[in-house]
Parts: C-alpha cells; sequence; structure tokens
C-alpha cells in the first residue's frame, strides 16, 4: 500500500494543477485536493502548489493542515507574497487576528499595490477592536519565528470547551446592560434579528419567566441561551465580515449590477450565438442527449429574461424548440420530438413568422415518415409547398412527397411528384438529385409495370451514378434493372403465347367461314349450269386460301418481332451483368 501511494502518478505538473485549479473553483475542494496532492509528488515543495493546496485545507476547515502548507511556502522564500496571504488568512479564520495583522503588514509592505493586504489590515484591526478595545493597549511582537502560534490555538480550544455557567444575578444583569446599535445589529444578524427581538420581548414577561417545562428547565433559562448563542454569533460575524466589509460588497454588488445592464444585450448576444453554436455541434456530432439537455438550460434561460433583454426572444424559443426536437428524433424519442416540433409551429404561427412555420412542417414531416404515417406526411408537406423558396428545396420537398405515395401504393401520384422534383432538380442543376428523383420516376413505373420505360429510366439513374463516382447506388440501379428486364421478359413471354393462341383462333374461323358460304351459294345456283357452278367454287376456295396465308403470315411476322424483342432485352442484361461482374473485379 504504501508503494502504491509514493508512486508517481500518471500525468503532468501542469495538467494537474491546472485540473486542480478549476475544480477548486467549482467548489469541489477533495478532488483539488487529490490534484495538487500528484502535483506535489511530481515536484515537491512548489511553492505555488503549497500555496493551493493549502486553500483546499482551509476551505475543508483542516486549519492545521493550511498552515503547515502556508508555512512550508515560506520557507526558502519570506518574501513570497502569495504564502504570506495565505498565512494571514489562516491566522484570522483560526481568531488570531493580532498574528494576522502582522503578516497583512508584512505583504503590504512587500506588495503596497495590492489591495488584498490593505483590507486584510482593515478587517484585522476592526476585529480586534470588537474583541478587545482599542489596539493602543496591544503590544504585538514581530518576530520572524511564530511557532507557538500552534500551542495558542490548542489553548484557545481548551478555553472553549469550558461552560461558564451564569448565576440568576448575572442573568438578570444581562438584560439590563447597553445594547448594540439596533441598526448595526440588525446588518449582523439579518434574518435572525427578529428571532432575538422576539426573545428580549418574553424577557419582560415575569410569571412566563419563572415557569418551567415538562423537563424541568426553566423558561427563562433557555430564553437567555438563546440571546447568548445569538450574541455569539454576531461578535462571530462582526469579526468574520466587519460592517464596513458589508458596506462595500453591496455597493460593489450595486456597481456590478449597473455594468452588467449595460453590457447586457451584448452578453446576451453572444450568449444566444455560442449557446446555440454548442447545440448544433453536439447534434452534428452524434451526442443527440447532450444536445436536447444543453437546449432546454438555454430554453429556460431565455425564458427567465425580458423581451427588452432579448431580441428577437419568441423567435429564439421557436428555434429552441425546433433543436430539442431534432435531438429527440435522433435518440428515438419520437412523440417527444412531434410535440416539440408542433410548439416551435405554434410559436411560429402565433408570431407570424412564415420560415419558421415552414421549417417546423418541414421537420414534422419528417417525424410523421419516421413512425410510418405517410398521410400525414404527405398532407403536412403539401401544405409547406407554397412556402418553398428555392428550386433544390422543392426538389427535396416533391421527392419525399413521392416516396411516401410509394410507400403508400399510389404509383400515379408518386410518378407524377418524381417528375416534378426531376424538373426541379434539373433547374438547380443538381446531379445528385436528378439521381434521386430519375430513380423515383423509375420505381413508380415498376410499380405500374411500365417496364420498358422504368429501363429507360434506370439507365439514366445509371449514368448519373457513374457521373457523380457513386459506386453504391451503381450497384443498386445495376440490380434493380436485372430484376425489370426479368419481369419485362416474362411479360414478353405472356404476350406471345396470347398472340399465336389468338392467331390459330382466328385461321380456324375464317376457314369455317369460307366453306359455310360455299355452301350457300351452291345451294342459290342450283338452275344454273354445272360449268359456271364448278368454276365459282373454284374462286371461292382460292380466296379462302389467300385469306388464310395472309393470316399465317401476319402470325408469324409478330412472333419473329417478339422473337427480336425479347432476344434484344436478354442481350442487354447480359451486358449489365458484365459491366457488374468487372466492377467487381
Amino acid at each position: 500500500m504504501a508503494a502504491a501511494e509514493d508512486s508517481v502518478p500518471a500525468g503532468t505538473f501542469p495538467s494537474f494543477m491546472a485540473e486542480g485549479t478549476l475544480l477548486c473553483r467549482r467548489g469541489e475542494y477533495g478532488k483539488a485536493l487529490a490534484c495538487f496532492n500528484n502535483a506535489l509528488k511530481l515536484r515537491a515543495g512548489d511553492k505555488d502548489c503549497l500555496v493551493a493546496r493549502s486553500k483546499c485545507y482551509l476551505k475543508l476547515g483542516d486549519t492545521e493542515n493550511s498552515l503547515k502548507d502556508a508555512e512550508a511556502s515560506l520557507q526558502n522564500d519570506k518574501t513570497f507574497s502569495k504564502g504570506l496571504y495565505q498565512k494571514a488568512e489562516i491566522l484570522y479564520t483560526m481568531g488570531d487576528f493580532e498574528f494576522a495583522l502582522v503578516f497583512y503588514h508584512r505583504g503590504y509592505r512587500l506588495r503596497p499595490e495590492l489591495q488584498k493586504f490593505r483590507l486584510g489590515i482593515e478587517k484585522s484591526q476592526e476585529a480586534i477592536v470588537n474583541c478587545i478595545g482599542s489596539p493602543s493597549s496591544v503590544k504585538l511582537e514581530n518576530k520572524e519565528d511564530l511557532c507557538f502560534i500552534s500551542r495558542q490555538a490548542e489553548s484557545k480550544k481548551a478555553n472553549q470547551k469550558l461552560q461558564v455557567k451564569l448565576t440568576k444575578d448575572q442573568k438578570w444583569t444581562r438584560k439590563r446592560e447597553p445594547v448594540r446599535n439596533p441598526k448595526t445589529e440588525r446588518q449582523l444578524l439579518g434574518e435572525l434579528y427578529a428571532d432575538k427581538a422576539y426573545l428580549e420581548k418574553l424577557l419582560k414577561d415575569e410569571d412566563l419567566m419563572e415557569s418551567s417545562t415538562k423537563q424541568g428547565i426553566k423558561v427563562a433559562d433557555l430564553v437567555l441561551s438563546g440571546i447568548s448563542y445569538l450574541d455569539t454569533r454576531s461578535e462571530f460575524w462582526q469579526q468574520q465580515k466587519p460592517i464596513y466589509a458589508r458596506v462595500r460588497e453591496r455597493k460593489l454588488r450595486q456597481q456590478r449590477w449597473m455594468r452588467d445592464k449595460k453590457q447586457k444585450p451584448a452578453e446576451v448576444g453572444r450568449y444566444v450565438v455560442k449557446s446555440m453554436e454548442d447545440i448544433d455541434m453536439l447534434l452534428t456530432g452524434d451526442c443527440p442527449e447532450e444536445s436536447c439537455k444543453k437546449a432546454e438550460r438555454v430554453l429556460k434561460t431565455i425564458q427567465g429574461w425580458s423581451d427588452d433583454e432579448v431580441p428577437k426572444k419568441n423567435e429564439l424559443i421557436g428555434n429552441l424548440h425546433s433543436c430539442i426536437g431534432n435531438a429527440q428524433l435522433e435518440m428515438g424519442q419520437m412523440e417527444a420530438a412531434l410535440q416539440s416540433h408542433k410548439m416551435d409551429l405554434e410559436v411560429a404561427r402565433e408570431n407570424d413568422l412564415p420560415d419558421a412555420v415552414s421549417r417546423a412542417l418541414d421537420n414534422i414531416g419528417r417525424v410523421y415518415a419516421r413512425i410510418g404515417k405517410f398521410q400525414q406526411a404527405i398532407d403536412t408537406w403539401e401544405e409547406k409547398i407554397p412556402m418553398a423558396k428555392s428550386s433544390l428545396e422543392k426538389t427535396w420537398l416533391f421527392h419525399e412527397i413521392g416516396q411516401c405515395y410509394l410507400e403508400l401504393d399510389k404509383a400515379e401520384a408518386a410518378q407524377n411528384y418524381g417528375q416534378k422534383s426531376l424538373q426541379s432538380a434539373d433547374e438547380e442543376g443538381d446531379v445528385e438529385w436528378q439521381l434521386h428523383a430519375t430513380v423515383l420516376v423509375a420505381q413508380a413505373q415498376v410499380k405500374l409495370k411500365d417496364y420498358r420505360s422504368a429501363i429507360l429510366n434506370f439507365e439514366k439513374a445509371l449514368e448519373k451514378a457513374k457521373l457523380i463516382h457513386n459506386e453504391d447506388a451503381q450497384k443498386a440501379i445495376i440490380s434493380a434493372l436485372d430484376d425489370v428486364s426479368k419481369s419485362f421478359i416474362e411479360e414478353l413471354h405472356g404476350r406471345r403465347e396470347e398472340t399465336t393462341a389468338y392467331s390459330l383462333k382466328e385461321g380456324s374461323f375464317s376457314a369455317g367461314s369460307t366453306e359455310d358460304g360455299n355452301l350457300e351459294k351452291g345451294r342459290e345456283g342450283e338452275e344454273s349450269e354445272r360449268s359456271t357452278e364448278h368454276r365459282g367454287g373454284e374462286k371461292q376456295k382460292a380466296a379462302a386460301a389467300a385469306a388464310g396465308n395472309r393470316e399465317d403470315h401476319r402470325g408469324r411476322r409478330q412472333e419473329r418481332g417478339e422473337e427480336r424483342g425479347e432476344e434484344d432485352a436478354e442481350s442487354k442484361g447480359e451486358e449489365r451483368r458484365g459491366a457488374r461482374q468487372k466492377q467487381k473485379k
């Protein structure tokens, strides 16, 4: 264990000092003490570090170790001003006002430009006067070695343990002693002054003072002990913070308040800008929870300020609701995000902020789309369409609406919005959005079973993907093209089978009709000559044969055309599969 404690800590002296100082400012004196201990292990006897650790000990109430560190900082340099001031502060806190005054004077002689030494002299002198009267009766020994201070402190602690019981005469004499100036006493006691006044009023009721409690304790003793305690505390507070210091602090507070009031608009502006930058940075840096907490804190702060202090306060509040909603969306808190964006929309509409309304509608639509409420998303985004200011904004908006229609299996509406998105993307000249819009149109055409148009649009999208070097998009489009080509080939096969069956039925029907015509004409020409009847029958048969030959020729030609379309689709599919294999290689 000893070896572990004596081991050199991982870190540097400046880093431990900086961390300890920061923790001290935050009031985390225990953690700061550990940092200063580590720093002293790396650089033993450093006087600045000793003073810093002494301050921590003093804040923690350990005056003994605090005094040791202060004296150690002065061991090699008796003129070290920080060490002198720290030692004087410790002695003042311990109640040794005379010796504190000595070290305040030493520091003031060395560094007269430092106001803290002059204030230390004043508060020590006033504390001495409050305790023992005029300082003319006190002779201070100005020695270099003041090691007897610890002995004096021990004797003082022993004296404090003794409890002196006042006799009844002394108690009643106490209430006839002249009291301190009420104004001074009110300043020292603060809220407790009313309690002391009430206790002193009770002393005037002699019957009550003669009575006792159930435990046998006299009421007079209880009242006098309470008054005595308040007197002791007022004397202590008089020593710790004299009246002149209180008056000075009040003036300083008033000056700071006036200064803050004058500088507030600029400070508010800087605070708002810095806060919004931090919120945005946390959100973009994958820290949505921290971003949300920061935005909520800033929102609470802004709401506590007046409209005069914060320019465009309502607009800022709406913006913070929007930031909170975006962070909640990233955290998956959909309902909370929806409520935050609706608050943004409400603030924007109440204060007639069209840009904020557009932003809120945009975000609300995104939340609806994320939770699968596509019709609500469409309604929200269609409300936003007239507010879109740029072609790029319209491109995105039309694309998202079309995507929602596609999810609802409304392919025709999806195709229309995809074409609108493509038109806006062409106006903007944005190749990437041209790619997205073209793919959306092709997907809608697949749903509509317009495979030929879908193949053409997928091929256009593939060219756009190659143009912007988007390999993922290229792979996805090639895969989609393969699927569409297979569907197109299956459709062509189905059509060919239907055409063949239809041609056979039509040929049979034509032959039957010709035979019926010949019989009918034969019956009608019974009275004519046999030679004429024979020639007429041959002509009818020749005509029927010619008609049958034309139908067969038309069917074969249609079959050959479909075979050529099938072969073209198959050859294109082979080319795309070859291109994909090359990319994989």
